[in-house]
């Protein structure tokens, strides 16, 4: 299965690697069109355990692939590959809405 990565939430903490913020991920299954909100430790198991797939696409259809990281103090985040962009391919992302 393969979701699109629609919105982020973000914890309010002053952290110093913006990865390690992101508290939930909205997203899209464009298959069936199944919506959710998911926490990033679920996100992170759906792609480690599950294999699934997880991807932002901007506005002109180009994807970048989420993929799983771990800091160099054990914390497992998730990022997308480099796509070519500077930009941040998440935390471009609007705020999933509550």
């Amino acid at each position: 299965m393969s979701i699109k990565i629609t919105c982020i939430n973000k914890d309010n903490g002053d952290h110093y690697d913006p990865h390690l913020a992101i508290t939930h991920l909205g997203w899209v299954n464009e298959e069936n069109g199944k919506t959710g909100r998911s926490t990033s430790a679920e996100v992170i198991k759906f792609i480690e355990v599950n294999s699934g797939t997880a991807y932002t696409k901007d506005v002109y259809g180009k994807m970048a692939y989420l993929v799983v990281r771990e800091s160099r103090h054990g914390n497992k985040y998730l990022k997308t590959v480099a796509d070519g962009r500077d930009s941040n391919n998440l935390l471009e992302l609007p705020e999933c809405l509550l």
